[in-house]
């Protein structure tokens, strides 16, 4: 039975499908190429292999586990932030859109933006900045969210502005006090606000998030078997690594596999341009 009244089964079920769809995209054979494409720290991987005590290929496929994993955080955002195009009143702007935002949403009626407790006050629109995580924000993106949300209660008295944490230390809807031109800043309406409080908020149902969640292994189950996956994936970072360890003559295999992870980051540098 279906129970979840703000999104209809089908709506999720091609939410999921989509996020899946994204999510796969990571598990393409990766190449030596693409996994140096953001160059890596190869001192750090050499103090990781010894203190670790693990082979060079295990230290690769872990690093190559870290770099998917990283990208599918991203997936798992786009899961959080483009259900809401779903749920009524909510709107997702295309990327650069509409100021921005992750999510608008608008009501005709008003809404109280914050607790009955702390205010009384209505509003029509709330906008949206969504993260993952607050501790995912270093202090000049902090800052940078900050100043967009008071450039938008300039421009529009009729609105408040929350930054949405998908993992929050707890449910909450609270004033974000931030550091902004070395001063501390806050306004009672901008406000870091738990995903839970936030479906509550547009949705009108105290346990909306809580429904998604236990929906939604039910719902994976379903979709994925119906997702042929063609991919064969084939990492080729340990062979081609070796293969260019092969060029060195600096020490035993070992060795030569070292100087080969150290030449994706210092290729150009002094010393290490004149190898062979």
């Amino acid at each position: 039975m279906w129970d979840l009244e703000f999104i209809s089964e089908e709506d999720f079920e091609n939410h999921v499908r989509k996020t899946i769809e994204n999510y796969r995209e990571s598990l393409k054979s990766m190449t030596l190429k693409d996994f140096n494409k953001n160059i890596i720290d190869p001192v750090k991987f050499a103090f990781d292999k010894a203190l670790y005590g693990i082979s060079w290929q295990e230290l690769i496929n872990n690093e190559i586990t870290r770099q998917r994993d990283k990208t599918n955080n991203n997936y798992i955002g786009y899961f959080h932030q483009y259900i809401f195009k779903y749920i009524d009143k909510c709107i997702v702007p295309p990327n650069g859109k509409d100021g921005g935002w992750d999510v608008i949403y608008k009501n005709p009626d008003g809404l109280y933006f914050a607790p009955n407790d702390e205010c009384d006050e209505l509003v029509h629109t709330i906008y949206v900045e969504m993260k993952n995580k607050h501790n995912t924000m270093n202090s000049s993106s902090a800052e940078r969210t900050y100043k967009k949300m008071q450039q938008q209660l300039c421009n529009d008295d009729d609105c408040a502005c929350y930054l949405v944490e998908a993992i929050a230390n707890d449910s909450q809807n609270i004033v974000w006090e931030t550091t902004v031109d070395k001063k501390k800043v806050h306004h009672k309406r901008i406000r870091r606000v738990s995903i839970d409080q936030f479906y509550n908020i547009v949705t009108g149902q105290s346990d909306a998030f809580y429904k998604v969640c236990m929906k939604l292994p039910e719902i994976i189950a379903k979709v994925a078997p119906q997702m042929t996956n063609d991919k064969n994936v084939d990492d080729t970072v340990y062979s081609e690594l070796k293969k260019e360890a092969k060029h060195y003559k600096a020490g035993d295999e070992d060795v030569n596999l070292t100087l080969a992870m150290y030449m994706l980051g210092f290729s150009s540098y002094l010393g290490f341009n004149g190898t062979n």
